[in-house]
Order: C-alpha cells, then structure tokens, then sequence
C-alpha cells in the first residue's frame, strides 16, 4: 500500500528526525506506528544515523502489529526486522539475527539487559505505550535506565502519558531524557510540583499538585513533546457513550450495603490506605458484576442483572458483531455460560487467528479484556459497538480499549460505547472518576499539542 502522509504526519516524522529526544503522544489512529518506521527508515538508508533500532512495546502489539505494519507500506519494503517474543530460545535467535529493526515485549526487556548476554548496541529505542514505564520502582524501569547512556536515540509512544495524573511524567521523562527536565530523583519532583494530599501523621499516601505546577511540567518537557488528537486531523466516526443501568433488587442491595460495612470496619482502625481500599473497590467491583470470589476463591453468585443485560443489548444488535470488555475471570465464565445457554457463537479475542475472525466479520460477539487488548489491537473492522460489562479504575486502559473500534479506519458513521452499571454500587463512581481523571489528561495534551499552521508549515 501506497502511503501518502497527512501533514501532521509529515511534522511528526520530520520531528522524530530531528530530535534524538521525542514523545510524541498521538491519539489512536493517527499512524503512530508508520510514522515512526517512517522516521526510522529515512535514519537508516537517508542520513545514515542510525543502524540498529530496538522496539519495546505490549506482547501483542510486538508480536502483530508492528510487523504488519512494515509489510503493509510500500515504502518500508526495505526494511529487515527480527520479532523477539516466545521462549528464550526463541527470542534469543532472533535478537541474533541480522536486521535493522528489532522487536520485544516489555515483560522481557528486563531478561534482554541483565540475563540473555546480548549486547545492547541499539543505537535507537522506540518505546511504544511509554506509559507502561511510569512506575520508577519497576524491573523494566530500572533495567532499561542501566543502557540508557548508550542510545543515541529515544522515542516515546502513547496517547494517554499521564493517565492517573502528572506524578506518571517523571518516570516517563526521566527515562527519555535521563532526568535534565524533571529531575533525577523523584523526591525533588515531588517537592517542586507537589505538596502531600492524603496522609496519616507522617505517612503519605498521595500527593496534589501545586498552584501553577501543570504550566511548569508543560513548560519543561514542550520542547521534546508534540501532542496531537485525533479528532483535531481526521474525519472520526461520532461517538456515542451511553449507560445501561439494572437496579438490584432490596434484598440484593442490602447484602451489597452489608458487605461494604464489614469491609470498612474490617480496615485497621479505619484508616483507607492506598492498599486496602482497592482490595475493597476490587470486592465491590465483583459484587457489582454479579459474582465474588470467596476466601477459597470459589466462586459466589450475588445476581444476574449484567447478565441479563448483555442478553438485551446482544438481542438488540439483531446480528451486528459485539466487542464485550470484561474485568473480573468469574465475569468471562459467567458470560460464556450465558452465551453457550443462549446458542450464541462467540470467541474470546487474544491470538492472532481470532483477531483475524473478528475483523473479518466470523465473530458475533468478542470478548476482550483491557489489559490483554487495549493496546495497539485494530478491531475497528469487525463492528462498532464496545459494551463495558465489569470497568476499570484505569484511565489508559479504558480509553485504549474503546480506541480499538473508535479510530480511523472505522466504516460505521457511529461508534457506540455502552456501559452496563449496577445503580447505587461502585459502578457509578468508577465512571466518575474515569470522566474526572480526564480533564487532567486532556489538560497535558492541550498544553503540548502540535498546532499545524497549513499555510506556512510552521509551529
């Protein structure tokens, strides 16, 4: 396939090429993976920059996507590259074999740097989903801070960089640019940008930013940054978000109310700590969805209401393929129950061969879960209605699933987003606070983002 660059594109590679140091934090459908092969060839074979680059990215998009991505554009024909996932075995032949592009998942990036004996000699790193590197603590964080100093090169890839707030940024900067705009070490980040939120006497347990403190953290990192939204440069599909409420029964809601007291009170002193009250949204969560898991982790039916939810919204598509999103493993058994009771054909999407069925039209109803298909999956062929069985308190994940229908290259006119909530539960919350953690979101973006002057080609 031909590929004519939109002038957004053109910018982003021209700045990729220009910058040794690059976040470029695209929406979803905006080609951010042509346009980084497209900066990483012209390095190869037209400035002569470059000669081996490592790509880090989600097992499935490593496996998948960017492959598919270089054998798709004409243009890119001469690139060779190598797909390190698989056993060690496996991933080791390939990391020894010749070619100028190489590809691992995250979780091995650690097994890469301290135990595979390859050298690192990568002149170029492409981290795709940057914000899966926001946690300074984590082995992948501090592992690929060891060979840092040797890249020439470092590109970060996302669309949701600050998904729970600023405090993501720094670990995020500190490993593209080791630390000159935010600091070296988190401690002083947090004291310039942040002053304690939430704390018991002289335990912390989060932060708020100061007065002016987004303006600074923009202002620092802007220089490296470009950010562009995807409905700012393409045609999208109109998005429809909707709710679809059931309403427990009293005797349901009593057992809910009942359970969520004792919960609390069994907290030490009742003082919510950062630990104790996922462990209590995560219960809540479940209950919500209609099971829990005991203390021997069978599991425990509360209700059916989601359940016979879906059914309605499934009898409603009359035929039309569904993407399911659940959370919770008692919510995948609980739905391919119903759907083998009711004689509905369905698969659960997480190979490659089933990818290939759904964008095909072979799946009436697929089912997805966040953490496995929320990034860098095109879905977007299959259908175009998402259903949120159970939610997620993640920001990145929930806006990264629903970008796998609602993206360019969408053939519906509309892309439906329906959330089934249990009234009066944590449901209702979970949606706010996703709504809530999106202004902050958008703020990063708005602050940094690429305006394209057409007339002149300038900034």
């Amino acid at each position: 396939m031909k590929f004519n660059p939109h002038e957004y594109q053109k910018f982003a590679i021209k700045f990729i090429e220009e910058n040794p140091i690059s976040a470029i934090f695209l929406d979803c459908g905006l080609g951010k993976t042509v346009i980084t092969l497209t900066a990483i060839q012209n390095l190869i074979f037209d400035y002569f920059e470059v000669r081996k680059v490592l790509i880090i990215a989600p097992l499935r998009v490593a496996r998948d996507t960017w492959s598919a991505e270089i054998e798709k554009w004409e243009h890119l024909r001469n690139l060779t590259y190598s797909v390190a996932v698989g056993t060690a075995e496996e991933r080791k032949k390939a990391l020894q074999r010749q070619a100028d592009i190489y590809i691992i998942n995250r979780e091995n990036v650690p097994w890469l740097i301290e135990e595979s004996g390859i050298v690192f000699d990568f002149q170029m790193l492409v981290i795709d989903e940057l914000s899966s590197f926001k946690n300074h603590q984590a082995k992948r964080f501090r592992s690929l801070m060891k060979v840092r100093p040797k890249v020439e090169r470092i590109v970060g890839l996302t669309g949701t960089p600050s998904s729970n707030g600023l405090m993501d940024l720094y670990a995020e900067f500190r490993l593209l640019d080791m630390g000159q705009r935010l600091g070296r070490f988190i401690g002083n980040f947090r004291t310039e940008y942040f002053t304690p939120d939430k704390r018991n006497g002289m335990i912390i347990y989060s932060y708020k930013p100061i007065p002016n403190a987004e303006q600074q953290i923009y202002s620092r990192i802007s220089d490296i940054t470009i950010s562009m939204k995807s409905t700012d440069f393409l045609k999208m599909p109109e998005l429809i978000l909707s709710e679809y409420s059931v309403n427990l029964s009293q005797e349901e809601i009593k057992h809910y109310r009942k359970f969520k007291k004792e919960l609390v009170l069994d907290l030490p002193k009742c003082e919510i700590t950062a630990a104790n009250a996922a462990s209590l949204s995560n219960k809540l969560s479940q209950m919500a969805n209609g099971a829990i898991y005991d203390d021997t982790h069978e599991i425990v039916k509360i209700h059916d209401r989601k359940l016979d939810a879906l059914e309605d919204l499934i009898e409603a598509q009359n035929g039309k393929p569904l993407l399911v999103a659940y959370w919770f493993k008692h919510d995948l058994k609980r739905i391919t129950e119903r759907l083998e009771k009711l004689k509905i054909p369905f698969s659960e999407i997480n190979t490659s061969e089933s990818l290939k069925r759904w964008n095909n039209g072979k799946i009436p109803v697929g089912l997805i879960h966040p953490m496995s298909a929320g990034h860098g999956l095109n879905l977007q062929s299959g259908g175009n209605t998402l259903v949120w069985f159970g939610l997620t308190w993640s920001l990145e994940l929930y806006q990264q699933t629903n970008a796998r229908l609602w993206r360019q290259g969408q053939k519906s006119e509309t892309v439906i987003i329906q959330h089934i909530i249990t009234k009066n539960t944590v449901d209702e919350r979970i949606l706010a606070a996703l709504r809530e953690k999106n202004e902050t979101q958008s703020a990063l973006l708005a602050a940094v983002k690429a305006e394209l002057e057409e007339e002149n080609g300038t900034i």
